[in-house]
């Protein structure tokens, strides 16, 4: 074991959390790793930012400010210093800073287009990664591993999991607060710092002070205005559909057109010929890559349908939205049928749904509430607002998305 402290507390600059405060050594030289640094190229929210201009903010501030609300839990938490050894402090706080390092271009968007979870490639990026692997060796063996089993899920010990992943988490307090900053909406905003005053610990995970409890239904609403306000906005939505769609445009003609592919996209065919992709192809990915294949995309002549849609992404030309009917799919398949434009390309149907809070989920997952009297209960039992949420019909929507008719 070789956990080091800094000579002095080093601080980042913040505008969510004010300071970020690093005392430990492999923290600070995780920040400088190139797979930690290649997430200040890809956007915190996708393709967000074509609804929001100000969400430019990247993968790499929310980790940052997932690892600060952690490091805040370990001190302010009355308790957690004492169900945790300064080596399981060192676990969780490297999972907090590392826990989004496997996103791919355009974070959640390039998952839906390559079928490869983040947090596969996180777990293989921190065992496997040239400069974070033996980083976090130089500290402990197996470090890295029970980094990875925290991530996971799989860690013995659920506290450290809970912190990070469950219902509410550092993961979660971070990006609501950081999103609806950068994003300039109110619906995100909560009271964190009463929630961190009345988390305590009991039995060996968190609870909430049934005193922290209005803070707790805040929470829970800004999270549910934030899906359908923010991260399901149908712009948003649009762009993710024509990445798809150029994604599915590359794969389906990379055997009769190799060259245009490889020569203008290379770094993209190990996904989509589904050949096994190398860390080295996966780490080289980032948004400003996949912007520059599209330009590149744009400018050609070759194929017409990649040309089309990577010009329309690139100036924001986005696909339109109306609710969704089986009338009206009809009329806009024949309709683009009439003018030429494919139906594989120019036409999608995107369904979602989104439930606020989950009551039934295992303990450890579960938000539950420290009473007056000792007793711990599951948060629906003793809140009216989040019993009423969890009981609601769960909320939906079904929207198609084509390009505007004037296009047409």
């Amino acid at each position: 074991m070789n956990i080091k402290k800094l000579d002095e507390v080093k601080v980042l600059r913040d505008p969510v959390h004010e300071y970020v405060r690093i005392e430990y050594e492999v923290i600070w030289k995780l920040l400088d790793t190139p797979e930690f640094q290649r997430l200040r190229r890809i956007h915190q929210l996708g393709g967000s930012y074509m609804v929001y201009h100000g969400a430019e903010h990247s993968r790499f501030s929310h980790s940052v400010g997932v690892y600060e609300i952690a490091r805040r839990m370990i001190n302010e938490v009355k308790g957690l210093k004492d169900v945790l050894n300064e080596y399981e402090q060192i676990v969780v706080l490297c999972a907090a800073l590392l826990h989004d390092v496997g996103h791919g271009p355009f974070s959640h968007a390039f998952e839906s287009v390559t079928g490869i979870s983040h947090e596969t490639m996180t777990i293989r990026i921190i065992l496997e990664g040239p400069t974070l692997r033996p980083l976090l060796d130089s500290v402990s063996n197996t470090l890295a591993k029970d980094i990875c089993r925290v991530i996971d899920h799989s860690h013995p010990k659920t506290l450290l999991t809970q912190m990070i992943s469950s219902q509410i988490d550092a993961d979660r307090m971070d990006y609501l607060l950081r999103d609806s900053y950068f994003t300039g909406v109110s619906y995100g905003e909560y009271d964190i710092e009463r929630i961190l005053r009345t988390l305590r610990i009991e039995n060996d995970r968190l609870v909430i002070k049934e005193s922290g409890m209005n803070a707790v239904e805040d929470y829970i609403m800004a999270r549910y205005q934030m899906y359908w306000q923010v991260y399901y906005h149908p712009t948003s939505r649009a762009y993710e559909i024509m990445l798809l769609h150029i994604f599915k445009r590359i794969k389906d003609v990379y055997q009769s057109k190799q060259s245009l592919i490889q020569k203008n996209v290379l770094f993209v065919v190990p996904f989509v010929i589904d050949q096994s992709v190398s860390l080295e192809d996966y780490l080289f990915l980032d948004d400003n890559s996949m912007i520059h294949g599209f330009k590149k995309l744009a400018l050609q002549n070759e194929d017409v349908i990649l040309q089309d849609l990577s010009t329309r992404l690139l100036n924001r030309d986005i696909f339109k939205f109306e609710e969704n009917d089986e009338v009206l799919y009809q009329e806009k398949e024949q309709l683009l049928k009439e003018k030429g434009y494919p139906i594989d390309y120019y036409l999608a149907i995107d369904s979602l749904t989104q439930e606020p809070y989950l009551p039934y989920l295992t303990k450890d997952q579960q938000i539950m509430i420290l009473m007056p009297d000792g007793k711990v209960k599951e948060l629906s039992e003793v809140s009216s607002i989040v019993s009423a949420i969890a009981n609601s019909q769960t909320r939906s929507d079904s929207k198609l998305f084509f390009p505007k008719l004037e296009d047409l």
